[in-house]
């Protein structure tokens, strides 16, 4: 085989792996880097400073995966299913969060799911926020975070 043919075949298939590669991250954008309208941004300590004060800790990820391992304290609330577009402009209407164990809306609130690529809590806090909660806090750094911290977790 000749050197051309050798080169573009090389080519080729490095195009291709490419574009497998940017079609995978593009089916996984991520969160805004900053808090939607009407929400609070925070870190791990300053999650563990509002935990300490009262706040209940959210975690929005699916059932499954709060019963492998959660922050110590938090409570489920799936935001599930997702069907909206992981994007800051979403359809909340497309999607599922039932909020009936957040009854009091002045109480501080933390939502976190997986970071990154994880929409779920982003998606509820501006739920929450949007539904009249006044004290909506947004972990964005998620579990993942936490658990490489090696914050408490049950």
């Amino acid at each position: 085989m000749n050197i051309t043919k050798r080169l573009s075949i090389a080519l080729f298939t490095l195009g291709f792996i490419s574009a497998a590669g940017a079609t995978h991250a593009a089916d996984a954008p991520e969160t805004p880097t900053a808090a939607p309208a009407g929400v609070h941004l925070v870190d791990a300590k300053q999650v563990q400073d509002l935990q300490a004060k009262g706040a209940l800790i959210v975690d929005t990820r699916k059932a499954s995966e709060f019963g492998e391992g959660s922050i110590k304290g938090s409570i489920s609330v799936p935001y599930d299913p997702e069907k909206s577009a992981k994007s800051a402009d979403f359809d909340s209407s497309q999607d599922k969060f039932n909020m009936d164990k957040l009854k009091d809306k002045n109480a501080a609130i933390v939502v976190f799911c997986n970071s990154g690529t994880c929409w779920k809590s982003y998606k509820a806090a501006v739920v929450l926020s949007k539904n009249g909660y006044k004290n909506v806090n947004w972990y964005r750094n998620g579990f993942p975070d936490w658990k490489a911290r090696k914050l408490p977790i049950e």
